[in-house]
């Protein structure tokens, strides 16, 4: 059995996809990109900003479904360009603690949703 997970706190989806999915002790969020969540507006701000307001919204989900960062045991990161790499993980890394963080891929790609710079999804277990 699937329950859908939503918040005001996060971007509504801008497709056929729901911002999480959480079946049995398992909650799949979907990738967060930096969007005003009140505006479905792109954030444009610097990288660690834009970082941050995305781990947010990941913030707000896990707590929507009654988790925190704690539990989270997969992320997947897409950004434009791997010259920012270091500014997003230093902005990833001050949401874990680095001895029980995550498992973890980041990917460069060609291009994001609404043209962003990085879009983050994970997988948290009860």
């Amino acid at each position: 059995m699937k329950k859908i997970i939503t918040t005001p706190k996060a971007p509504a989806p801008l497709g056929p996809y729901n911002q999480a999915i959480k079946s049995g002790n398992t909650l799949y969020i979907s990738g967060q990109i930096p969007l005003v969540a009140a505006t479905m507006e792109v954030f444009n701000g610097t990288i660690q900003e834009e970082t941050h307001l995305v781990m947010q919204h990941l913030k707000a989900i896990l707590e929507t479904a009654g988790m925190d960062f704690n539990q989270v045991v997969k992320t997947s990161i897409f950004i434009d360009d791997m010259n920012n790499f270091a500014q997003i993980n230093e902005v990833y890394g001050s949401y874990f603690d680095s001895e029980t963080a995550p498992a973890r891929e980041t990917v460069a790609v060609k291009t994001l949703p609404k043209s962003v710079r990085v879009e983050i999804s994970m997988i948290a277990v009860d």
